[in-house]
């Protein structure tokens, strides 16, 4: 028999980690390896489990998809990740893939579409949900770089912006980052002027806008 696909999902809602369980172990071929609640738990387990492809959530506390999309891909470059998302907008689907995601896919989709992009990713493939619309795809394929509003900062940056918006002060954020907080003042201040912030507030749109956290936290 061939050997299963191995799985690692990151979501931080318990309902829907075990509907894709569910999903995922009844598919021929898929084995679902171990669970994350967020992308700091997802990075731990992944030196031990050994996933070959890894489902995000985009949006999570502490380290969001995009955030852990970055550190995964640095850190294994084998492993193959796909983002789930509820969000089908040009900069959401551009973001993931400009920072090496395998596959996009909608968490409407119906299970049928999950377990093949996770096959086609597997193959060394790549998917995006169908119901992305064309449009998003071309915008992807044309934009230039510079013009993602996430590329003015640096993987760190995007998790302090996380952390400032879930409403860490700074030495809790140096703590959890484990930096110095004079780091992580200096962090914020750049993240701000690049942005052209001038208070939490605006960190705190700016991250709903652009997917690191969710409004309702």
């Amino acid at each position: 028999m061939a050997v299963p696909i191995r799985v690692l999902i990151a979501d931080d809602h318990a309902l829907v980690r075990a509907g894709i369980r569910r999903l995922i172990d009844g598919a021929a071929g898929l084995e679902v390896v171990g669970e994350a609640a967020d992308g700091t738990e997802a990075l731990s387990l992944i030196p031990d489990l050994d996933p070959d492809v890894v489902l995000l959530d985009i949006t999570m506390p502490r380290l969001n998809g995009l955030s852990a999309l970055t550190r995964l891909v640095a850190e294994h470059p084998g492993l193959k990740v796909i983002i789930l998302s509820m969000h089908d907008n040009e900069e959401y689907v551009w973001q993931a893939l400009h920072s090496g995601a395998a596959g996009y896919v909608l968490k409407d989709a119906s299970p049928e579409e999950l377990v093949l992009a996770i096959q086609a990713v597997a193959r060394g493939g790549s998917y995006l949900s169908p119901s992305v619309s064309r449009h998003v795809v071309s915008g992807y394929v044309k934009r230039p770089p510079e013009n993602a509003v996430l590329d003015r900062l640096t993987p760190r940056q995007m998790e302090i912006v996380q952390l400032i918006a879930e409403g860490h002060t700074n030495q809790e954020i140096a703590g959890l980052l484990s930096l110095s907080v004079k780091t992580v003042e200096t962090h914020r201040g750049q993240l701000m002027a690049r942005l052209e912030l001038h208070d939490v507030a605006g960190v705190v749109r700016f991250a709903v806008r652009s997917g690191l956290v969710r409004a309702d936290r």
